[in-house]
């Protein structure tokens, strides 16, 4: 392609993830011409070459090595696992590749035009794609979906340049096994991560600034994780900063700022950064534009995810939190939906989140956290796994499932998990809260025994005092 030409075309989706592949391809199927830019060779995104699946292969690993040595409780004992780095490297970028490629043949069949390249705006219609060095061309677009994502937050005046300092994509090439990592950042990346290594054989330190480890979710539900993780990793400092971080010839030598006394300084083979994330605004050239970015980076939408340019719309983790692939999948739809002429809004009761760790934690809707913080009445019925036959067979006893009802209407407003299997359970809760489901009706669906699923079940019949498996007192009545 020659900097002279210049395209045309309907939609101009710039982010093939999650939410920039589901709008392109909604888009297609809804007649529209569409062209896709990304600057990876193949749609997917972030998620899926460096993130949600790459990540979630690895986690697989660590969950089937964890079962393994805890086996030896019931009976069964295995040799000592002998890990095979580069096999383990190349089944992972397997699964990559099969999904990539699956998507890259979707794309051709619906006709979307895939365009390897970056992409910045010219003015509020026009694109200027860097396709090769030296090599330009621009399109012209009716309307824009920016699907840019995010990219890892480091520490500004903390973290050095040093192949032995990682953010999440570096250490999920897993290059190696360091004999002691530090993970900086005790939310979900790092804890996923941290959980990889771990199993791996890494003696991993956490460090977090905050109280808790991650912030904003439930206590009751944080406790089961972190009683587990508190066996599984070397140490776990809360309320602590890092200091001044040093390369050495042995690794990285960290100081510490912590409320508890005297914390020394330690040196660790390998360090890895994981604070969060930030989106992808810069160099996109909205200054062409009329879209507007708040002082995080994030881009300003409305509820049909239409910036302040008319043409242009933003979606997934460039457009706000919570920064989740399946939220990015659904705005992206709804997005499309809108240019199509259509009548559609995000609004959402229950967006799911989950923390792949084991045990995993999911959550959605209204949590106890935000309940206390609006000072609002619910009814908060939780079922422990300790009651459950299904936990109890695969000696995963410590979870919790519990519903967040209110108390005059019933209605289930929120529903938290921490378990083996969280992520599978919370869709349950998702469709109770977006359906207005009244704890009567999850109380009286059938659920399957032996199983999981019943702790939902049972869960709204502690809200009444008649749960089969615990004792609680009968709730008043309203009256």
């Amino acid at each position: 392609m020659t900097a002279e030409q210049h395209a045309k075309t309907e939609l101009a989706v710039v982010g093939a993830g999650p939410g920039g592949y589901a709008a392109a391809f909604l888009a297609a199927d809804l007649g529209m011409r569409v062209t896709l830019v990304d600057p990876r060779p193949k749609p997917g995104g972030v998620c899926l070459f460096q993130g949600c699946i790459p990540s979630k292969a690895l986690l697989h690993v660590s969950k089937l090595l964890s079962e393994a040595e805890e086996a030896a409780g019931w009976g069964v004992e295995f040799a000592k696992p002998k890990i095979d780095l580069e096999k383990l490297r190349s089944w992972k970028k397997e699964v990559v590749k099969k999904l990539t490629s699956g998507l890259s043949q979707l794309s051709t069949q619906r006709k979307v035009n895939f365009v390897q390249g970056t992409a910045a705006f010219i003015d509020s219609n026009t694109l200027e794609i860097s396709v090769a060095r030296d090599k330009k061309h621009r399109i012209s677009f009716q309307h824009a979906v920016l699907a840019t994502g995010s990219r890892p937050a480091g520490i500004p005046g903390t973290t050095i340049e040093s192949p032995k300092v990682m953010d999440s994509t570096g250490a999920l090439e897993l290059e190696d096994v360091p004999k002691t990592l530090l993970i900086v950042g005790g939310g979900y990346i790092g804890l996923e991560l941290g959980s990889v290594y771990a199993s791996l054989g890494s003696r991993v330190t956490v460090v977090e600034m905050m109280s808790d480890l991650l912030l904003g979710v439930d206590k009751d539900l944080v406790k089961v994780l972190r009683n587990r993780l508190e066996k599984k990793f070397d140490a776990i400092l809360l309320d602590t900063k890092v200091g001044r971080m040093k390369e050495t010839k042995k690794g990285i030598e960290v100081t510490f700022q912590s409320k508890a006394p005297d914390v020394p300084a330690k040196t660790f083979e390998k360090a890895l950064i994981a604070t969060g994330r930030k989106p992808n605004s810069n160099d996109l050239g909205l200054e062409n534009t009329k879209v507007e970015v708040d002082e995080r980076g994030f881009i300003e939408v409305d509820g049909q995810r239409r910036t302040t340019d008319p043409s242009i719309f933003a979606i997934g983790d460039v457009a706000g939190e919570p920064m989740l692939a399946h939220k990015a999948s659904h705005e992206g739809r709804v997005a499309v939906e809108v240019i199509a002429g259509n009548k559609a809004e995000f609004d959402p009761r229950a967006i799911p989140a989950v923390v792949f760790t084991d045990p995993e934690i999911a959550w959605c809707g209204l949590t106890e956290t935000e309940a206390e913080a609006q000072n609002r009445k619910v009814d908060v019925v939780r079922f422990p796994w300790a009651a459950s036959g299904r936990a109890l067979t695969m000696g995963r006893t410590d979870g919790v499932t519990k519903l967040l009802v209110d108390p005059e209407t019933e209605r289930v407003l929120g529903m938290g998990v921490a378990g083996a299997g969280a992520g599978e359970l919370i869709a349950e809760g998702v469709l109770a809260v977006e359906m207005a489901a009244l704890a009567t009706d999850v109380r009286l669906s059938i659920h399957p025994h032996p199983t999981l699923s019943e702790t939902v079940m049972e869960s709204a019949e502690v809200f009444f005092g008649q749960s089969t498996h615990i004792y609680r007192p009968k709730r008043k009545s309203k009256s």
